[in-house]
């Protein structure tokens, strides 16, 4: 069996929250050693709902299990000199530090890749923050909606007689968490070559920006604006209900019009103020009637077999949690692992994020427990038992 293929790296996970976590496990997940540090009383993914069996135990926290697989944990006030010395002795041998406090306040005491490159010329600095270590903004606290309102993704997002809504979840957190995932490892490349490490510097205002792909540059080129889609008279494109939840469809690939209306098994639907999409916008209301009325006695899994199998048509189901904990097509790619966490037991989690030939990603342990590895890390770092047990009492680890 071939090694994974980042366990010569040790990471350093000082950040807190999703994306930094994240971004720290998924190298985690491809073999490096990954050390979780948090502060007294644990970082504030700890605190974050939904908590297992609705218990606020912060070893409970599902955000903090998922975003925490294969790391070990020690805690560290790197506010007090004890501690900042003792992670400038775990950052002489670090390969990766992921940060996301805000810009200067590791500067502040000492922490900053500027500083702790000088004893570590080698070392790759990652830092997730809302806007990034410089421009007007990269002083500004953000979050979620922050991050949707300010790239441009809430302007297009809903329909033109309501506010702009914001997608569910934490996507931009995730994407960022990807995005510096990759990055990092772009930095590890460059110091293969240069034998130089860096400072990268991911800002979530522009990877979900970024991720819009067509929006600013249809404006910069044309001055076009893309707008939210209209309240109704366009059910065609986009969600829509049938008889047990909602799907999608729409044009694309080699299905013609007329395949399209044959799905749907409306002769109607084949009339030149369908199929000509700019009539079909005028006549919007009409269509949204056929569509509703063919698919009220129609179930999300035969449209998307008929679809897929018969029409090699676009079309998707939206699906609920229980569809996604029994899709076939994610248990037969292996998308969840089951860890087993040494307080709540056993949990299947969403894990595999993508599948490759040799040197995927393995489960290796669960999320630590508040300071699991306190003595063993800090033992290997050459304290004795005594000054370990006079750490934790000043309350430094």
């Amino acid at each position: 069996m071939l090694p994974a293929v980042l366990d010569d790296l040790l990471v350093l996970d000082i950040s807190q929250g999703i994306a930094g976590p994240l971004c720290a496990r998924l190298l985690g997940d491809y073999g490096a050693d990954v050390i979780k540090i948090e502060p007294p009383g644990g970082e504030c993914g700890r605190r974050m709902p939904p908590f297992f069996h609705d218990d606020p135990d912060p070893e409970k926290s599902l955000f903090f299990l998922l975003a925490n697989l294969n790391k070990r944990g020690v805690i560290l006030d790197l506010e007090q000199p004890q501690g900042a010395d003792l992670f400038r002795r775990l950052a002489r041998t670090a390969d990766v530090i992921v940060e996301s406090f805000p810009p200067g306040y590791l500067a502040s005491l000492g922490l900053d890749h500027a500083t702790l490159e000088q004893d570590n010329p080698s070392l790759v600095m990652t830092s997730i923050t809302p806007f990034g270590q410089t421009g007007p903004y990269s002083h500004y606290k953000g979050g979620e909606i922050v991050a949707y309102a300010t790239s441009g993704i809430m302007a297009i997002s809903g329909t033109a007689d309501r506010e702009p809504l914001q997608h569910g979840g934490f996507p931009a957190q995730y994407e960022a968490a990807m995005n510096g995932m990759l990055a990092t490892n772009v930095a590890l490349l460059t110091r293969d070559l240069t034998g130089l490490g860096q400072h990268v510097d991911v800002s979530m205002q522009e990877v979900v920006a970024s991720s819009l792909v067509i929006n600013q540059p249809n404006y910069a080129f044309t001055g076009g604006v893309q707008g939210r889609r209209r309240p109704e008279g366009n059910s065609f494109g986009q969600v829509t209900p049938c008889k047990d939840g909602y799907f999608v469809s729409q044009e694309g690939g080699s299905i013609t019009w007329n395949e399209i209306a044959n799905f749907f098994g409306s002769e109607e639907m084949k009339d030149q103020r369908f199929a000509d999409p700019a009539q079909r916008m005028h006549h919007g209301h009409e269509l949204d009637a056929i569509i509703l009325d063919a698919t009220k006695d129609r179930t999300m899994a035969e449209m998307f077999k008929t679809a897929s199998e018969e029409f090699r048509m676009l079309l998707g189901i939206v699906q609920t949690p229980e569809d996604l904990a029994t899709c076939a097509q994610l248990d037969a790619r292996g998308f969840y692992e089951e860890v087993e966490h040494p307080v709540i037991g056993k949990i299947r989690v969403p894990f595999r994020l993508w599948n490759m030939s040799v040197g995927g990603a393995s489960c290796r342990r669960p999320a630590p427990l508040l300071g699991q590895h306190n003595a063993e890390i800090f033992t290997k770092l050459g304290c004795s038992a005594a000054e370990i047990g006079s750490l934790r009492t000043q309350g430094i680890i």
